[in-house]
């Protein structure tokens, strides 16, 4: 299967979901490049950006079981092709 580089934007809104995130996210870290995370303390939330490779099978198991947490949102774009 061929693979794709994208970007995945992770919100956390549920504090208690952090270690569930930065489990999963060590899990797949053969298909992260990079990551960038920034607590909005204002606003009671952490946002999570990540640039993947990976087929489109490794990265949507990881947004599916990421999107699955409570008070986890999860959006991502790939490249075409």
């Amino acid at each position: 299967m061929e693979k794709r580089i994208g970007v995945v934007a992770i919100i956390v809104e549920d504090k208690d979901n952090v270690e569930q995130v930065n489990r999963l996210l060590s899990n797949y870290g053969e298909i992260i490049v990079g990551r960038m995370g920034i607590p909005y303390k204002e606003k009671n939330l952490s946002v999570i950006s990540i640039i993947v490779d990976g087929t489109t099978d490794e990265i949507g198991a990881l947004t599916g079981k990421l999107g699955r947490l409570k008070g986890v949102t999860v959006k991502s774009a790939l490249t075409q092709k």
